[in-house]
């Protein structure tokens, strides 16, 4: 099947096909993230930057600057040449966002850890991206970070600070410690910082004329629909527009204040919170190092934040937490809410009882930069609360038919597809992926079913990839069924999701045992403990001695999902209403 689409499609003469542009203003800009952080440095150095509160630190954004280049002189000293891979492991902290904007203003490409992984996980992404540089914590819930590098990376134990040799991990050279004292065979986040006070700042400055907006700058890695997670590479080009629109359209002024509780590991976090902030020199405030309810309403009440980001499952958590009437929330206007399909019932909630009238739903990818489609601040409810708005500006958008390749007419339901500035560069050493993502005419393909209206507006109606999304973190079964074989007592796997009213869906293992093999749920659940990330576990298990199949073969997960989804009494959950 071509995947270049007819200009007329099958469409009727007089039929307006599924293609749209956002259109052009506010321009794009073609500067670095490093020069977005000087512009807002310089535009009021003395106003409030980072607001990190479970740390207890305040900083302007002209301190801000001065600690990012800081630390990026360090980065220098410890020999980090542009274009090297440095990952952080990390949840979020004012170090997470200090080394977002160090390793840009080096050029260094900033690789993107889940929290949640766990050995597998973290080993895969150090060895495909090459990674020469990690940062990282102590842990995060029971699992223990160095513990786990050192599961992998053996050499630790016995290599200088700064000097490791792996075979495990050739690429990995050095492993900075966030905190004192650093474990053996790390650097800490003070040895960093001290090697860049032996670096003068024109070596910073040198080393910043030789980059270019195109430069890749951060790989965020994303799950494959055939096995493991694929490394997409997105530009200063990408991060900085994508922020910058983001900003434009929530109308942020150095007046707002967002409250962050998404993880910076992910674009939520580090693009459409982060990025947009610089982009408009608004404050960004961090309530906790991950998502605590009541965290995130003292901060949005104690620091008068304008705005506040998440996920439907924070949204839900935070409406019915025992303590939300407590707190004031009057100064919220608007923020976004997605990362999964957003329950209609919980947005109206959001709007009347959380004060933020503006509430914005976003759509779109980690590929995409991410958002390709945003509702505005002016929407009428019934439109914020039925679709995922328009193309942004500078962003073409169309659908077309996942058979034949050519747009649909306006209403019918097809693939999205996007092309402009917020393409990524490319899946890292996956060439073979990017051209299954990217076709030849630059139109990225989401993998996502949905409908474009006659205003404009897209509507989210399925998924064409095999993907399961909860709470906001994608999980891509194929990932979750090859982890499954390495079970003693399985034979073969298949795993599904179900509709489930608190986190969208949650997972369900279908699975065949060997002879005389005997597997509970808390078996399995035991046995993935700490080996994958906890939110891929499944939470159901249905043991069978067959799969529903066709008559050719081709084992089918609708039929399965039919089934759990009646089996469970998921039934209901099935039914709420969602952009």
């Amino acid at each position: 099947m071509s995947r270049r689409a007819s200009v007329t499609g099958t469409a009727g003469a007089h039929e307006r096909l599924s293609l749209t542009h956002g259109g052009t203003t506010p321009p794009l800009r073609d500067v670095t993230i490093g020069q977005l952080l000087d512009e807002a440095a310089a535009r009021d150095p003395d106003h409030d930057g980072l607001i990190v509160c479970h740390q207890g630190r305040r900083y302007s954004y002209g301190a801000l600057r001065e600690a990012v280049e800081l630390a990026a002189r360090g980065l220098l000293g410890l020999g980090v040449a542009a274009g090297d891979r440095v990952g952080i492991w990390s949840t979020n902290s004012a170090e997470w966002v200090i080394t977002q904007f160090a390793t840009a203003k080096v050029g260094a490409i900033l690789v993107s850890i889940n929290p949640l992984n766990r050995a597998r996980e973290l080993e895969y992404v150090l060895r495909q991206s090459e990674c020469q540089t990690l940062l990282l914590i102590d842990g995060f819930r029971d699992a223990d970070y160095p513990a786990i590098l050192r599961e992998i990376c053996p050499a630790l134990e016995t290599c200088a600070p700064g000097q490791l040799r792996s075979d495990t991990l050739p690429h990995l050279t050095r492993a900075v410690f966030v905190g004192e004292p650093a474990p053996r065979g790390m650097m800490s986040w003070g040895d960093l910082l001290a090697a860049g006070r032996a670096v003068p700042v024109g070596a910073l400055r040198a080393r910043e004329r030789t980059l270019t907006p195109d430069d890749p700058i951060n790989i965020q890695y994303t799950s494959g629909t055939t096995g493991f997670p694929k490394g997409a590479m997105l530009s200063h080009h990408n991060i900085v527009n994508n922020g910058l629109l983001i900003a434009d359209a929530l109308r942020f002024t150095w007046r707002d204040r967002l409250c962050i509780p998404v993880p910076f590991y992910h674009c939520f976090g580090m693009v459409l919170a982060n990025m947009a902030c610089v982009a408009a020199a608004a404050t960004m405030v961090v309530p906790a190092p991950h998502f605590d309810a009541e965290s995130t309403l003292r901060a949005i009440q104690d620091e008068r934040c304008t705005a506040v980001h998440g996920v439907p499952t924070m949204f839900i958590a935070e409406l019915n937490h025992p303590r939300f009437g407590e707190f004031d929330l009057r100064s919220l206007r608007t923020g976004i809410m997605s990362g999964a399909p957003c329950p209609i019932e919980i947005m109206r909630r959001v709007v009347s009882e959380m004060h933020c009238r503006q509430l914005t739903i976003a759509y779109g990818l980690t590929e995409a930069s991410p958002v390709i489609t945003l509702t505005t601040t002016d929407d009428p409810i019934d439109v914020r609360v039925a679709t995922v708005g328009r193309a942004l500006p500078h962003t073409e958008a169309r659908i077309i038919d996942p058979e034949t390749g050519e747009i649909v007419p306006i209403g019918t339901a097809g693939e999205l597809c996007t092309r402009g500035y917020l393409v990524m560069k490319g899946y890292y050493r996956n060439p073979e992926a990017t051209r299954a993502a990217i076709d030849a005419d630059g139109w990225l393909h989401t993998g996502d079913l949905a409908a474009l209206d006659e205003r404009g507006y897209f509507r989210i109606t399925g998924r064409a990839k095999d993907v399961i999304i909860r709470g906001g973190e994608n999980i891509y079964p194929r990932e979750v069924e090859d982890f499954l074989y390495s079970c003693p007592a399985i034979t073969e796997a298949q795993v599904i999701g179900v509709p489930d009213a608190r986190y969208g869906e949650e997972v369900v293992a279908w699975v065949k045992l060997r002879p005389g093999a005997r597997l509970s749920l808390e078996d399995l659940q035991r046995f993935c403990k700490g080996r994958i990330a906890d939110y891929k576990i499944p939470r159901f298990l249905k043991v069978v001695d067959a799969f529903p199949m066709t008559v050719t073969g081709k084992i089918q997960k609708f039929v399965m999902r039919e089934i759990s989804t009646r089996e469970l009494d998921r039934t209901n959950a099935q039914h709420i209403a969602t952009a």
